[in-house]
């Protein structure tokens, strides 16, 4: 008699490929494998359709990122319950090691040595060894190799806990919301928290759900398949973890009084404290459900006394405050409450003020497309123009163009360009084309060598349309040498923009050390844009700075830094942290006409 399968949920679905993708990786599977298995999992977990009742009904729905060898494997466990596959690989090696990897010099063969010569299986394990003296019994294992390890492992406690990029956020919100958006009785669900303020980067996950009838979205929410573990559940709001992901916090709101819910669960905590203290002078006290009246005695009335207020938008609640409308990206206490009372709120600057975009890579140097995807990609984006970016000849690692080639590739722009101008006389452009047409411009992104000089000479630079310049390389050099770098770039007469000043990568790589001020008023004096990189892993400048800069009489571009058609799109997190730096449109050079751009690229008097 064959045993009853598994009852297996999305969820259960998900873990069993995440850990195959683990145990792949630690027996040294290709990339691309270990890879397909992880995303395959994200996939299913977020499917709203119950897999193992599709596939045993057989109607096999398509799941993104799913092909033929894992749909076969998907009808395997919901046909019988188990996978012969994971059964091997449990045998030879377990998912837990994966842990292992975090430690700085563990890759997955070491790893994989440590299990099967001293049978090492967790970080409490590998601590135990090191301590001990055991590791160095394994051969090219030393005294030094046991310092490092235990060094990485007191590294990984006092770790912070793991925090998210933008655009991981919004992937993840993106799953959930769309899952929760079908809920009967559910108006909108919406991001909430430091999402929706558009810090640099996530911790948790903050939802709201307008409806009036709770109860079905909280049961949707805390069964959804993608779920780990709930770590409450209530009437008016629960939290749940999702697998390998973040905590999820999802409060219901009425429609009815829906702004305070906005303000409350969007705001920093000292923004809101200052609220508060606001409501409080005026005899309320202010909390997500709204404004109750206070007595004399600074209690909220009760009985037939108690009031309360309740507003359905946010502009409302904060009219009520005598406050104009706060934009979500500005409440973080750095002012706005002092601009809103005297009326000097910036009008922010938004994606639709952009004409293009001034940083873009191709396949000719590092990019992932070749420039005719990636410019036809660019230009249904509605802008003016594109500006080409590929790396200059002394970053080896990213192809970058000697002169023969940027010749060469000046042509081929050419050639898109008499293209660009035949359709757009002909009317057969892409509907998004704006008025005046769209054309490529032939940029570079110029390397500041360690040795401080420029990577192409005068004459070759003086071909380009626009010019932005970086340093990859020496960044550990001291800090008046980097500073000294930065600034032969600014002082270039063929430099318009400075990508990606600090040369960060958030959580990943710091910041170079420079004179930051120094920066500032040099890149001032001669009308050099500092750049805003949309790129979620660098968001630089960091909003503190560009705020400074700003102030500073300094220019910014607004660019995506894209080397994939997809990553065109990081304009918008550019603009988002601009939004927070307090930025206006007329601070930044892209929301410039074509011709004012060049002009001012050109060192003209626009420029200055």
């Amino acid at each position: 008699m064959t045993d009853q399968p598994a009852e297996l949920t999305n969820g259960d679905l998900a873990r069993i490929f995440h850990e195959i993708g683990d145990i792949l990786e630690l027996q040294g599977e290709l990339v691309f494998k270990t890879v397909a298995y992880h995303r395959a999992a994200d996939a299913i977990g977020r499917s709203p359709v119950d897999l193992v009742s599709a596939y045993r009904s057989g109607t096999v729905p398509r799941i993104p990122g799913v092909g033929k060898a894992i749909s076969d494997k998907l009808t395997e466990l919901a046909t019988t319950g188990r996978l012969r596959l994971l059964d091997r690989l449990r045998t030879e090696i377990p998912a837990s090691l994966v842990e292992l990897l975090q430690i700085p010099g563990l890759g997955p063969k070491t790893v994989r040595q440590l299990h099967q010569e001293l049978g090492i299986e967790s970080l409490d394990g590998l601590s135990e060894a090191a301590k001990t003296g055991r590791l160095r019994t394994v051969r090219g294992m030393s005294e030094r190799t046991e310092a490092l390890v235990l060094e990485g492992l007191a590294r990984l406690a006092d770790r912070p806990p793991t925090r998210m990029q933008l655009d991981q956020a919004e992937e993840l919100l993106t799953a959930v919301m769309t899952a929760l958006a079908k809920v009967p009785g559910v108006r909108s669900i919406e991001s909430a928290g430091s999402f929706r303020r558009r810090r640099e980067s996530i911790g948790d996950l903050d939802l709201l759900g307008e409806t009036n009838e709770p109860g079905p979205l909280m049961a949707a929410f805390t069964s959804l398949g993608m779920v780990d573990r709930v770590i409450n559940r209530g009437a008016q709001k629960s939290a749940v973890r999702l697998i390998r992901g973040p905590q999820v916090d999802l409060m219901a709101m009425p429609p009815e009084a829906a702004g305070t819910y906005r303000i409350h669960f969007t705001g920093s905590k000292e923004h809101n404290v200052r609220l508060r203290a606001m409501a409080r002078d005026r005899g309320w006290s202010l909390s997500e459900k709204g404004f109750l009246r206070l007595g004399d005695d600074g209690e909220p009335l009760t009985g037939d006394a108690a009031e309360l207020r309740t507003f359905a938008t946010e502009a409302e609640a904060y009219a009520f405050l005598g406050l104009p409308f706060v934009e979500p990206e500005l409440r973080e206490d750095t002012g706005e409450i002092e601009a809103a009372l005297a009326g000097t709120l910036p009008r922010l600057i938004e994606l639709g003020d952009l004409r293009g975009d001034l940083h873009s890579h191709s396949d000719w140097s590092d990019g992932h497309q070749p420039l005719e995807v990636m410019i036809e990609a660019a230009r249904r984006h509605g802008y003016a123009y594109q500006v080409l970016t590929d790396h200059s000849q002394s970053l080896a690692i990213a192809r970058g163009l000697n002169p023969a080639r940027v010749a060469e590739q000046a042509r081929a722009i050419a050639a898109l360009n008499a293209r660009f101008e035949a359709e757009e006389a002909a009317g057969t452009a892409p509907p998004e084309t704006p008025p005046g047409g769209f054309r490529l411009l032939h940029g570079c992104e110029l390397e500041v060598r360690a040795d401080g000089m420029l990577d192409y000479e005068d004459d070759l630079l003086a071909r380009f349309d626009v010019v932005v310049a970086s340093v990859h390389v020496g960044r550990r050099q001291p800090r008046a040498q980097l500073t000294q770098r930065t600034l032969a770039a600014i002082r270039s007469p063929h430099v318009d923009v400075i990508a990606h000043p600090s040369g960060r990568k958030i959580g990943q790589r710091p910041d170079l050390d420079l004179d930051w001020d120094r920066v500032y008023t040099e890149a001032a004096q001669t009308g050099t844009a500092l750049e805003m990189n949309g790129s979620p892993p660098r968001l630089d400048l960091a909003v503190e700075r560009a705020r400074r800069a700003v102030g500073l009489g300094c220019l910014l571009a607004i660019d995506s830094d894209a080397h994939d058609i997809h990553e065109l799109d990081y304009l918008d997190w550019g603009i988002s942290q601009a939004r927070r730096a307090w930025v206006g449109p007329e601070s930044v050079v892209n929301t410039r006409s074509r011709e004012d751009l060049l002009a001012w690229a050109r060192g003209k008097p626009a420029r200055l």
